[in-house]
């Protein structure tokens, strides 16, 4: 009997050492599923968490399409602006807490802080920021309502779009794109042509016949038709210009009672003011049969204030013929010329014949001119001519009267260097066919104008881009 005594107790340690490795393991097991369930829910709650916070990016983004300049949730009041989220079913299962910058000045740049947050984690929350921006209409570096040529000698660092047709003859490194899908090019009779064409050996094919590459010209490529683009968008309606030039915060001026007025900018913030009293008139022999032909140069001038103080709001309006020339350092400025009541009689323009620089290319510097005619460069205009801005002439034309060689030496100059962007009403040109005007014309996109534009720029789009997204941790 004491041999089953021995194996009977010996049978006992065993159960009892497996019974507790069982109940080791089974813990374990019951610890391990209990800390699965936990992480697959904290992940779901998380998961959960973060798209509240970016339904609250869209929310806002929906908000803003209805109100472009509301960046207070409709409240009227400083932030943060709470909302209730909903499931399907209409139950309340969290909520997102927004935080909004508003654009700086001359940008359309605005910052959305969104925290999404679940009832059922209190303490767990994901935060998104997004930046977004209205586009401006300075999203070419040209852009035309009607035929356009670029000759040879033009070289095109952007976008190039023309509502009529394109002839381009210089290099493009950029698309270059029309809304007609063939033309007649009023240069030169015979059929139709591609809405976008070359005449750079060998000429291009008459449509019907395939479009060929042309890389040699198009560096990037070239597409037509295209959608038209809302010119109206880049005729900014001038008198809401001179309404906010006429503020406290703007600068304006009436007619000068001569021929116009020179703006003079200086980099340290301030300008010169000239009244314009005699323009040069043309050389004998020398004559145009173009529409406001003349020489669009000063001959005298009287200082009428100086070191005036760039306005708050970067908005200075003149109801007179303006000339403008000068460097800016870090300012953001929106100049205008027009006239009021409307008449094309007494539309205004702007003249170029000397330097108007920035001093920084980075975005800091921005200069938006608008004329409600042309953007002229006149006959008496520097022979290597730096222009730094974006130039629309709103009814007219941006570009250089036609002079001929009875116009004296100045009727061939050498190089005219764009850095921002051109929108012109009509047909643009510094160059013509005879070889008379600028030689050789540079045209480079400034990339900061399209969400950073000059104050009071046009700005025609409904939607706003989303340009950076981020998960703050």
């Amino acid at each position: 009997m004491q041999p089953l005594q021995k194996q009977s107790g010996l049978l006992s340690i065993h159960m009892l050492i497996l019974g507790t490795v069982s109940i080791i393991l089974m813990v374990g097991f019951i610890l391990w599923a209990d800390s699965f369930s936990r992480q697959v829910t904290r992940a779901v709650d998380d998961a959960q968490a973060f798209t509240i916070a970016e339904a609250g990016v869209e929310y806002y983004r929906w908000h803003l399409a209805h109100g472009q300049e509301d960046f207070t949730d409709g409240t009227g009041g400083p932030g943060p602006y709470i909302h209730a989220y909903y499931d399907k079913d209409g139950n309340r299962i969290g909520e997102f807490e927004l935080e909004i910058t508003p654009p700086t000045n001359g940008t359309t740049i605005v910052t959305i802080n969104s925290i999404g947050r679940i009832d059922s984690a209190p303490g767990l929350e994901r935060e998104i920021r997004v930046l977004m921006g209205l586009p401006s209409l300075a999203r070419f570096s040209a852009a035309a309502n009607a035929d356009i040529r670029f000759g040879e000698g033009t070289i095109v660092y952007g976008q190039l779009h023309s509502n009529g047709g394109v002839r381009f003859d210089g290099e493009a490194f950029n698309i270059v794109s029309s809304a007609k899908e063939d033309y007649n090019d009023p240069d030169h009779s015979g059929g139709n042509e591609f809405g976008v064409h070359t005449h750079v050996f060998p000429t291009d094919p008459l449509p019907p016949a395939a479009v060929p590459v042309r890389s040699d010209v198009f560096r990037v490529g070239r597409s037509f038709p295209v959608p038209l683009v809302d010119f109206g968008g880049f005729t900014q309606d001038l008198a809401d210009i001179k309404a906010e030039a006429q503020s406290p915060d703007g600068y304006y001026r009436g007619a000068s009672g001569r021929q116009g007025w020179e703006v003079v900018l200086k980099t340290d913030d301030t300008f010169d003011l000239y009244q314009i009293r005699r323009v040069y008139g043309p050389p004998s022999g020398c004559s145009s049969s173009q529409s406001g032909w003349g020489t669009w140069s000063v001959r005298t001038r009287s200082l009428t204030a100086s070191n005036v103080p760039f306005p708050a709001n970067g908005v200075m309006f003149f109801e007179d013929h303006l000339w403008v020339r000068g460097q800016i350092d870090t300012a953001r400025l929106m100049i205008a010329a027009g006239a009021f009541p409307v008449n094309p009689s007494t539309y205004k323009s702007i003249t170029i014949n000397s330097d108007l620089t920035y001093t920084n290319k980075d975005g800091q510097d921005v200069l938006g001119l608008i004329a409600q005619n042309n953007m002229n460069v006149g006959l008496y205009s520097e022979d290597d001519l730096e222009i730094d801005a974006a130039l629309v002439a709103q009814n007219g034309r941006v570009g250089r009267y036609y002079y001929n060689y009875n116009c004296g030496s100045n009727y061939v100059r050498q190089q005219i260097s764009l850095f921002g962007m051109i929108a012109t009403n009509q047909r643009y040109g510094w160059a013509y066919t005879d070889g008379t005007g600028y030689q050789t014309r540079v045209i480079t996109y400034d990339g900061n104008l399209l969400y950073s534009p000059p104050p009071s720029f046009p700005i025609t789009a409904s939607q706003y881009d989303i340009l950076s997204w981020e998960e703050v941790e």
